[in-house]
């Protein structure tokens, strides 16, 4: 690595904010003889410009040995990230590679057909005669042999091991701050009949301990590889059969990584075992009188899995660059991940936008635990429609945490008359629901699950939000439980800052932006105070610039946005409200708001009182 080339690898015409004085600490860092960078740079620091600049000093093909490590990779877990990188001009050195599902087949007879499961992987000693044009392989090898690789996490983490992606100089990951999170989730197995093919002929045992989940996962990987090999003794396979074959052989891998891991002595991996109830199905060989309980669907998870990380993540470079907002806690984050805190640096950069155009609006009504829901949830609801008032032509994002949460705010919003201007998205429909909602010029009001994170709101993209309820972990799931149980209470309340640092960034994208971000629910504030250790110090002062905002009475006419009230008294989010309406509105009353969902049981906790314990 070159750390000196970082400013000539800076692919922008000019600096803006601190990104000058960034790159000089970036390259002083490596410099003195870190292998680690961890770059913590808030909202509109330029993070992508800062990775190709950091990518950009890599060893060339020409400036070592054979052997040496040359080149780099730039690696995001969000999805959206890097088709932000795959469209930015700035960025077009950097090659996009994605998995073989994302690329269609152009045979055509096979123009439906995902690469994945197309007649090369379909038929044995199939001769593909348009291989050379394949989208897929195409990519991939302008990827492979190009000086600058882009790919999501997962693919990454995927490749580890690969003789087309080998180690290369210098690994970026942008969006670093879930690293360990990223981690945990991809090394859990999942076993159940969404994921193993043949599960409804398994005898699946009660499984009280990890030593017997180890033996049944040895078990278990015997019956994968007899199953894959007989497929594999074919020499045609259907779609169906591809999906089989490559899910046995992802099967395979994961239960002999956690039977190896678990039997390595020196690993320092915790490994958890969670199964559901058996619901009464029985194997194709068991007439229901058998000796043994039956064992319903289990979840192996790693908690920490460092041996993981280091074969996908730190075996594959020699330098790295760490980059993200919300890497609060340096010594904390290098535990999680697996690295010596004295062998790795932090670059702060400082945030340039004004605090005044990102404040925070103290408007909480109660706590949103589960058992205290019901009678918080309708303040909340009453408070989003006075808030509709008080930006009656600006689009607004509200963050509901759960479908649950989402479902009874649409429900109340819709019976106090301000329906037409509340936009819903259910799992399936997330996607072309959010898109359609930033296309359209309507003040409308989105009712968002889980979209605190890599969301890019920019200008009257979205001009406020409120956070219905704290985003702290579910402490019913096991990892959890376990953490709490040893103490880490410093860890839950990181990671639910974490969240809201991360969602207050949505709003507010460049230094003449601005946009409000109102609290709804009072474990948030708590949360201030429990966590401001860890407070970046720009967050730091947006949340002792925080206030409780006059807002106006409550009224559901004035909130359909035709702005002829609802803006008396109200503090503005970073100018004049009723400046910035606008003609045209459509009938909204004929769209589709999402469809209805079950509500969940109660269900309560020791910690319920604080904690929220649904999922």
């Amino acid at each position: 690595m070159n750390p000196e080339r970082i400013f000539e690898a800076f692919p922008a015409p000019s600096y803006r904010g601190n990104q000058e004085q960034a790159l000089r600490d970036i390259r002083d860092a490596f410099a003195a003889g870190n292998d680690v960078v961890l770059v913590r740079a808030p909202t509109g620091s330029g993070k992508s410009l800062l990775a190709r600049a950091v990518a950009g000093c890599a060893r060339r093909a020409d400036e070592g040995d054979p052997s040496d490590a040359t080149g780099a990779y730039y690696t995001t877990p969000q999805v959206s990230q890097l088709d932000d990188v795959a469209a930015d001009d700035l960025l077009a050195d950097l090659n996009v590679i994605r998995g073989k599902s994302n690329y269609t087949c152009i045979l055509p007879e096979e123009r439906d057909t995902p690469v994945n499961q197309a007649p090369c992987v379909r038929e044995r000693g199939y001769d593909c005669s348009v291989k050379h044009r394949c989208p897929y392989f195409s990519d991939r090898a302008i990827a492979s042999n190009r000086e600058i690789a882009a790919m999501t996490l997962a693919y990454f983490m995927q490749t580890a091991g690969s003789e087309v992606f080998r180690t290369r100089d210098v690994v970026v990951v942008d969006e670093a701050h879930g690293l360990a999170e990223w981690a945990e989730m991809y090394a859990t197995i999942q076993l159940g009949p969404r994921t193993v093919p043949f599960w409804d002929d398994l005898r699946v045992p009660e499984i009280d301990d990890v030593e017997r989940a180890v033996r049944y996962a040895e078990s278990l990987e015997g019956t994968c590889e007899r199953r894959k090999d007989e497929l594999l003794a074919q020499d045609s396979l259907s779609p169906a059969e591809v999906r089989e074959r490559d899910r046995l052989q992802e099967l395979i891998g994961e239960l002999d990584w956690f039977v190896s891991d678990y039997r390595d002595p020196q690993s320092p991996t915790t490994w958890l075992v969670d199964q559901s109830e058996s619901r009464g199905r029985t194997g194709a060989d068991d007439n229901g009188d058998g000796d043994e309980p039956r064992g319903g669907p289990l979840t192996i998870k790693p908690m920490n899995p460092e041996k993981y990380l280091q074969h996908t993540v730190w075996d594959r470079g020699n330098k790295f660059a760490l980059l993200s907002a919300t890497i609060l806690n340096k010594a904390a984050f290098c535990r999680q991940v697996g690295l010596d805190p004295d062998d790795v640096a932090l670059v702060d950069v400082g945030h340039t936008f004004p605090v005044e155009n990102r404040p925070l609006y103290d408007v909480t009504q109660g706590k949103m635990t589960y058992e205290q829901r019901d009678e918080t949830t309708p303040k909340i609801a009453r408070t989003i429609v006075r808030l509709m008032q008080r930006h009656p032509d600006e689009k607004g994002l509200i963050h509901a945490h759960s479908y649950d949460i989402q479902e009874r705010l649409a429900d109340r919003l819709r019976d106090f008359g301000v329906g037409d201007r509340i936009r819903t998205h259910d799992r399936d429909g997330r996607d072309a629901a959010l898109e359609a909602w930033k296309a359209s010029d309507d003040p409308d009001v989105f009712l968002s699950v889980k979209m605190e994170e890599a969301l890019d709101l920019k200008g009257d993209l979205c001009r406020w939000q409120v956070l219905c309820k704290a985003p702290f972990l579910n402490t019913g799931d096991s990892r959890v439980a376990h953490r709490l149980e040893e103490g880490q209470w410093a860890w839950y309340y990181r990671t639910a800052l974490r969240t809201v640092i991360q969602a207050c960034g949505r709003v507010v994208r460049a230094p003449d932006d601005y946009g409000a971000t109102y609290l709804a629910d009072s474990s948030l504030v708590d949360l201030f105070d429990r966590a401001r250790t860890d407070m970046p110090a720009w967050f730091e002062a947006q949340v002792d610039r925080m206030e409780s905002p006059d807002l106006p009475q409550f009224d559901p006419r004035a909130a359909l946005g035709d702005g002829t009230s609802g803006t008396d008294g109200s503090v503005d989010s970073g100018g004049p409200t009723s400046d910035r309406g606008r003609g045209g509105r459509t009938d909204r009353s004929a769209r589709s708001r999402g469809s209805g969902r079950s509500r969940r049981s109660s269900r309560s906790s020791p910690l319920a009182d604080v904690w929220d314990t649904d999922e």
